[in-house]
């Protein structure tokens, strides 16, 4: 520890401490205006100078590292003078406009103005700032407002990776400029910018920032969930901020968190109940879904009644629908697009490690010595997965291995890049143990203490042809035993996968080699984790709360705990049940009559065609959702629901993390709470007063299920609930043999989720649709020349189940025989093509 006293106080701190930082800990205020604690010093500004006792000149605190026994003064007539100077000298040429600016109340430079008493300009100099620049998405920048702190420069580079943001020509000549290929619009640089400089153009002249209420809440657009404040007024979102202290992103938000809020006050948003496609009242649509529940229910049994929830409801919400479904209506047909995706991921968890989601929390990723990705693209698919990732690997020394079917954002930072063929996951995961065992990276006394089938592992993984496994994934030994060098020599391991392993048919199975590699590389210890993911933003939640026929909330057997449920109901609960699938099957066999669609549009799953079909049979249709679509149009009902914006409830982030969140805007016309509807309706089936509460929910799940037993709260805005960690027990591991091998011939289309875009309803934000308007069909220069197609071209694709076609995009991430589709754009339909319950499929491919 270094000693050294700061104004006369006495202040030991470990070494490498700025003198900024130890002043700090002992509440001595030394006023910054470049300084951001996030990222590296940069000194520009030096209004943090500081007198040292023996050295002859000011030292910038924000830089300085703290020595033995030094004596620093903050405060002194000459300290004054020299920030005064600086800040006049700062403001020789920055234009008095702040009655227009959008900083006007939240500007550091008119606080720090303020704080030194700088009311007079004593300086004069030619004024060289170039233009205002506003050809940017989103973003303006205004150069004569910029003190060049590089605070965005900074955070573009050091936190996000995006490197877009840069300091162009030199001297008083000098302004940010930006590399617009490589930006992500994640807003940041706007946020840190401490000027108006930067300038969210969504936002310009809207509001000024004392006249907006902020309201805690937590970004739903994937599951990272992010800590945010709905900036409010007139019962419109203006605009979206994040604090730096306090929140897991430590203010950090992407394109969705910043920009993406705008769908909430689309004016074509749903506001009014609907009935036979015309408008209605809330009582008439109601008693129509209930007087159609009970004919049905009368005439076929409530086995034909089915219904899909979702990630995008809240917990209490998803609780009382899988609840109205089984008490009220007597039906278990109830699913969610989980079916397609993380049900499998969380499946192959349980059965091998007894997991039902991530093993620890999101921030020990950032302190890991190790990181693997594995199928999965972390920026598009969870943001503060990302971040994480590039603190373990860019900050805190780890090595990452990034295994996937194509390039991706953080392939720039891999330690190893694995680009394996389509099908080939299995064998690629199968190797690396085989690896991990020949190359003496195993912990045999961990696993001995650990795994039940100990010598079925050995047997399995001295079992794996090495050359079978080069041969499936097209890669060579050296790249392999680098990979396995790299996670078998760490402490601390990560892995991560996500979506090229869950949404596959195999998803099971890819998971489960998966889990696997969790048990061989200690990744499942108190400082490692093991993190799937999934886009949508309460995935975690609705699995959760147990809407899914083969379990009840807390994932218990439905079987099993099907009694205890229907005691604490007070009635008797169905036998059997259905998922997507089998209720696809029924509703095209006539079987199922009604379906109830919850914020679930079955145009993203799966051979969409398909379930389109279907619902055009289905007797009654009920959606109830916050835009048109395709299914609305179809809909016998349409109830409007809301946005998380104008309900309360909580939902659970992949870390397994519970935040609760309060209602910032009421809903838009007529629209109701999502859970109000429910509740309504489960009121009149079962003819008793209910009323929607999300207390007695809370109350409900927990003395019903252990989801949060030996939990921790804390003390913070958004009620956050901690939840206990994993940890394994003695032989509770089982290592799963799975020797299934996937082979894929010809030209492979994969789908997966957009960078820009989250599930379908950001694209009913302007702001995400202003960068990337449209579908795009990824592929490589050469696979693209053997179709005749450039650029631009529109390329027709053709699988199996239907085709499609869209405009291509050239793209060296993407490598030959493989093309990548986003499926957040219906327009594009990308998911028609694919087979049930698949993200991977044989295309061909024209020029259209």
């Amino acid at each position: 520890m270094v000693n050294l006293t700061i104004d006369g106080k006495s202040v030991s701190v470990p070494k490498g401490t700025t003198i900024l930082e130890a002043a700090r800990q002992v509440d001595v205020h030394i006023p910054t205006l470049c300084w951001l604690d996030k990222v590296s010093a940069t000194g520009a500004c030096r209004i943090c100078a500081v007198e040292i006792e023996g050295v002859d000149r000011p030292m910038t605190a924000c830089d300085t590292p703290v020595k033995d026994g030094i004596v620093v003064t903050t405060q002194s007539a000459k300290l004054t003078r020299s920030r005064k100077q600086i800040v006049e000298l700062i403001l020789v040429n920055h234009p008095l406009d702040c009655p227009v600016c959008d900083a006007g109340g939240e500007c550091d430079l008119q606080d720090i103005c303020y704080e030194l008493d700088v009311t007079r300009q004593e300086f004069t100099a030619d004024d060289v700032n170039p233009a205002t620049i506003d050809h940017w998405p989103l973003i303006q920048q205004v150069p004569n407002r910029c003190i060049l702190c590089e605070k965005c420069v900074k955070v573009c580079h050091e936190l996000i990776g995006a490197d877009a943001l840069f300091v162009n020509d030199k001297g008083d000549r000098a302004f940010i400029d930006k590399k617009v290929e490589n930006c992500t619009y994640c807003g940041n640089c706007v946020s840190v910018c401490p000027t108006g400089t930067m300038i969210s153009k969504p936002f310009k002249f809207r509001a000024r920032p004392w006249a907006l209420k902020k309201v805690p809440s937590v970004c739903t657009y994937c599951p990272s969930q992010c800590q945010i404040d709905l900036n409010v007024k007139d019962n419109e979102v203006y605009r979206v901020t994040s604090n730096d202290e306090g929140t897991t992103n430590t203010g950090n938000l992407c394109i969705g968190g910043f920009f993406g809020y705008s769908y909430i006050n689309n004016k074509k948003r749903l506001t009014e109940p609907v009935v036979e496609q015309k408008p209605a009242s809330w009582d008439n649509a109601i008693e129509r879904v209930v007087t159609e529940v009970e004919r049905i229910k009368t005439e076929s049994g409530a086995a034909a009644i089915a219904g899909f929830a979702s990630p995008r409801l809240t917990n209490e919400e998803n609780y009382l629908f899988q609840k109205l479904f089984r008490a009220a209506i007597g039906s278990n047909n109830i699913d969610t697009e989980a079916r397609f995706g993380a049900q499998r991921a969380l499946r192959a968890l349980n059965k091998g490690l007894g997991l039902n989601g991530a093993s620890n929390r999101l921030a020990t990723i950032a302190d890991a010595d190790a990181v693997l990705v594995f199928g999965a693209d972390p920026t598009a698919e969870a943001p503060g997965v990302d971040w994480k990732i590039q603190d373990a690997v860019r900050r805190n020394g780890g090595q990452l291995v990034l295994a996937n079917m194509r390039q991706i954002h953080l392939t720039q930072f891999a330690n190893c890049q694995l680009t394996y063929k389509p099908g080939a996951a299995i064998a690629l995961a199968n190797g690396l143990g085989r690896l991990l065992l020949d190359r003496g990276h195993l912990d045999e006394d961990d696993l001995k203490r650990t795994v039940s089938n100990l010598d079925e592992l050995k047997a399995d993984l001295s079992a794996v042809d090495m050359d079978n496994v080069l041969e499936s994934t097209g890669l060579s030994l050296e790249d392999l035993e680098r990979a396995a060098d790299i996670i078998g020599k760490a402490d601390k391991v990560a892995i991560v996968f996500g979506a090229d392993i869950c949404k596959s048919g195999f998803g099971i199975s890819q998971s489960a080699v998966v889990a696997n590699l969790a048990i061989l590389s200690g990744a499942l210890r108190p400082d490692g984790g093991l993190f799937p993911l999934d886009e949508k933003g309460n995935m975690q939640g609705v699995l959760d709360m147990g809407v899914y026929p083969e379990g009840l909330p807390g994932f218990q057997p439905y079987a099993e705990n099907k009694k205890k449920f229907a005691k604490a109901w007070n009635c008797e609960l169905p036998d059997g049940g259905l998922d997507a699938d089998g209720i696809l099957q029924e509703i095209e066999s006539g079987q199922i009559r009604f379906l109830y669609l919850a914020a679930t549009n079955p145009q993203s799953f799966p051979n969409s065609s398909r379930w389109l079909k279907a619902l055009e049979k289905v007797e009654v249709l009920v959606v109830q959702d916050i835009f048109p679509a395709a299914i609305t149009q179809l809909a016998t009902v349409v109830l409007p629901g809301s946005s998380y914006a104008e309900k309360s409830g909580s939902f659970t982030a992949l870390d397994r993390t519970v935040r609760s969140f309060s209602q910032a805007i009421r809903p838009v016309g007529q629209s109701r709470e999502d859970g109000e509807i429910f509740a309504e309706l489960y009121g009149r089936l079962s003819k008793a007063s209910v009323t929607f509460s999300q207390t007695d929910t809370n109350a409900e799940i927990n003395e019903l299920t252990s989801l949060n037993d030996g939990a921790s709260f804390l003390d913070d805005e958004r009620s956050s609930c901690l939840r206990k960690p994993y940890q394994v027990a003695d032989q509770s591991l089982h290592y799963q043999l799975i020797t299934v091998d996937r082979g894929v011939a010809g030209l492979q289309l994969l789908s997966g989720t957009s960078s820009s875009h989250f599930g379908t309803t950001s694209t009913w934000a302007a702001a995400p649709l202003e960068v990337e308007p449209e579908g795009l069909i990824r592929m490589n220069a050469a696979d693209a020349k053997e179709a005749g197609v450039v650029e631009g071209d529109n390329l027709k694709l053709t699988s199996a189940t239907g085709s499609t076609t869209g405009k291509v995009l050239l793209s060296e991430k993407v490598p030959q025989g493989l093309v990548f589709a986003p499926y957040n754009f219906t327009e594009l339909g990308i998911q028609q093509l694919m087979p049930d319950g698949e993200n991977l499929t044989s295309v061909q491919i024209a020029k259209a």
